[in-house]
């Protein structure tokens, strides 16, 4: 299983190859606290108002105070953010937060439209087709209700009681590998030789009866 120091290290890795390839246009990398009873949080700069994403609030409201806040690790090309939070207890992983905000306006694109339409890696990201829909993977040992409330879950939009199963937690490599595969495909395919992979393991968590319906594979269980 990966420590905190481990997963610490590959954020750090994954944003620098980021910066380097020109997906990341701004950052924070990522802080460790370890406190006096063993637990240990990875989070990044301005971790203050991150409730605001819960809120009954429109969504272009929470992606601006986002921006404005610089709450989050990696802002990409488009002005989409993630954002990747973890505890540990000793070396115990015992929640993680992993989310995507993408940008509701394209207000990147339409400050720097020549230097996107003149490039046809940033097809993906300004199609006029496209709706924007946050994600975000959660793993939590302690609110665990098996089917109601999986261990490992993704929620895609900002819908309260979308939980879909996850076979186990994911590590930064594996989140940040789903969305530039998913939502940044053609620079994803231009680039990520340039992205260095990292193998690390967390244990499957997802039970007999969330293995029943319709769940994500989250990898293998040494690979995750």
């Amino acid at each position: 299983m990966a420590t905190a120091e481990q997963i610490r290290t590959q954020i750090e890795e994954l944003t620098a190859d980021l910066i380097s390839v020109g997906l990341c246009v701004d950052q924070n990398f990522p802080t460790l606290k370890a406190e006096n009873n063993g637990i240990k949080t990875i989070g990044f700069g301005n971790l203050d108002d991150l409730s605001i994403t819960l809120k009954n609030i429109a969504y272009i409201d929470v992606y601006e105070s986002l921006r404005e806040k610089r709450s989050y690790n990696i802002r990409l090309i488009d002005g989409g953010v993630l954002q990747m939070l973890y505890t540990f207890e000793g070396d115990e992983l015992t929640k993680h937060r992993l989310a995507f905000f993408p940008s509701p306006d394209l207000l990147e694109y339409q400050n720097n439209s020549d230097v996107y339409e003149n490039d046809e890696m940033y097809g993906d990201v300004i199609f006029k087709n496209i709706v924007t829909s946050p994600v975000r993977f959660d793993f939590d040992r302690d609110a665990f209700i098996d089917y109601d409330h999986p261990m490992s879950h993704v929620t895609f939009g900002q819908y309260k009681n979308c939980r879909i199963p996850v076979t186990g937690a994911l590590s930064p490599f594996r989140f940040v590998h789903f969305i530039l595969r998913a939502f940044y495909n053609t620079p994803f395919k231009k680039f990520c030789g340039d992205i260095r992979e990292h193998q690390y393991s967390f244990p499957l968590t997802i039970t007999a009866s969330e293995s029943r319906h319709v769940h994500v594979q989250a990898g293998v269980a040494a690979q995750l």
